[in-house]
């Protein structure tokens, strides 16, 4: 039986009273949070020792709440105002981890404070908040009250944290976090699959499978460009523009939201017919900085690889990234000759050799095959460990993904 870890989001739906108090304890969390940020940066600044945490809790928290000018911090759970202080704690030690060499990928830049104007609003509750999902459905959290919740799905055990987010489109999630020795393993399979990832098809299998590029935001740039017209029109700090404002939002919130729900089940479906499913690890970064960086956004590929790592993780499927220097699209995959670079519009060639190799089929051949090279060469076994909860699970919004009928050669429930 293996520990897993699992993340499940659900749309709240609290009244105008909850939305106050949810209001004010986002506040407080980001008064909190900006209040230890300072103290630590002055006592840089002045040349003193850094603050440790239980100290930083007692002012900014215990303190703080005796003064006059910070009482209202009693009005909300005390767990809140320490989970934002245990946000900053973490924010800094990815950033003393990233500038001494300890974690690896992207440098992590030094925290940031918080603003009200922040598109993203969360606060989290644990277990020592005491807050209880009820026998009627609602989520009962401290001094905010009992929350209506739409279940998509049961939570397969109890949680030991739920989050609640509010986002730009002016909607409200609670996500869960539950901890569960379930074992989900999956049948073992014969097949195993390499994957070209491109834009235009948004993959490649080496089976022969493509599946067509679906282009959420291009289909959708007619109205976003119509909503965006307007919202330039509207008067800066108007009750008019503040509601133009919220339409985009909610515009971009359902392509986000379609995009979400379709790749989930492709990665599902990919998973689930595959005991090994290889990707290039592509720099999504730098290509977001060319000239195709619309479409790199639009396709999601960072968020679709990173769906087949945990699916792989929790259902006993192998996963692995090819180095992205690998030469994929010029090796022939029939004789291993690497050729000249080939520009993007050379959908196919002739090798020296003699046979006739599609650009994208041949780049999923060599992945598979450098895949299975690398994954043997290091003696690698199948045991999952830990499985991280994706920040999120799954869509659960009732219309996110009405036509996503864009795959070819894929059964995708």
């Amino acid at each position: 039986m293996r520990i897993v870890q699992l993340r499940y989001r659900y749309r709240v739906y609290p009244d105008a009273a909850q939305r106050t108090a949810l209001a004010q304890a986002f506040g407080c969390a980001r008064v909190v949070f900006n209040d230890g940020l300072r103290l630590r940066q002055q006592a840089r600044e002045a040349g003193e020792k850094y603050i440790s945490d239980g100290d930083l809790s007692k002012r900014v928290i215990t303190q703080a709440k005796d003064t006059e000018e910070r009482a209202w911090l009693c009005e909300v759970s005390a767990v809140v105002l320490q989970q934002a202080l245990a946000d900053l704690n973490t924010a800094y030690r990815n950033y003393f981890a990233s500038v001494t060499g300890k974690r690896k990928g992207r440098k992590v830049a030094p925290p940031r404070y918080r603003s009200r104007k922040d598109n993203r609003q969360a606060i989290r509750f644990t277990r020592n908040s005491r807050f209880k999902v009820l026998d009627n459905g609602r989520l009962r959290l401290p001094k905010i009250g009992d929350v209506p919740v739409r279940w998509s799905r049961d939570l397969p055990s109890e949680a030991t944290s739920v989050t609640v987010i509010k986002d730009a489109a002016d909607r409200y999630f609670a996500s869960f976090v539950v901890t569960t020795t379930e074992n989900e393993t999956l049948p073992p399979v014969e097949s195993e699959v390499g994957i070209d990832l491109g834009l235009m098809h948004f993959a490649v299998m080496s089976d022969g499978a493509t599946v067509t590029a679906p282009k959420f935001l291009r289909r959708a740039a007619r109205k976003l460009k119509r909503l965006q017209q307007d919202l330039s029109r509207k008067e800066k700090g108007s009750n008019r523009r503040r509601k133009a404002v919220m339409k985009v939002a909610r515009a971009h919130a359902r392509v986000a939201d379609t995009r979400r729900d379709w790749q989930h089940k492709l990665s599902t479906a990919i998973i689930r017919d595959n005991q090994a499913v290889y990707v290039e690890d592509l720099a999504v970064a730098g290509l977001g900085r060319t000239r195709l960086a619309k479409s790199v956004h639009d396709a999601g590929w960072a968020s679709f690889t990173t769906m087949l790592q945990y699916k792989a993780q929790r259902y006993g499927r192998t996963f692995a990234r090819v180095d992205r220097y690998f030469p994929s699209t010029r090796m022939c995959s029939d004789c291993g000759r690497i050729n000249e670079k080939m520009p993007l519009d050379v959908r196919a060639w002739h090798c020296p050799c003699g046979s006739h190799q599609d650009r994208d089929l041949n780049a999923a051949i060599n992945i598979k095959a450098a895949g299975q090279a690398d994954f043997n060469d290091r003696r690698a076994q199948v045991r999952p460990g830990l499985v991280p909860a994706p920040r999120s699970e799954a869509v659960t919004h009732q219309n996110a993904a009405r036509a996503t009928r864009s795959v070819a050669g894929i059964a995708v429930p």
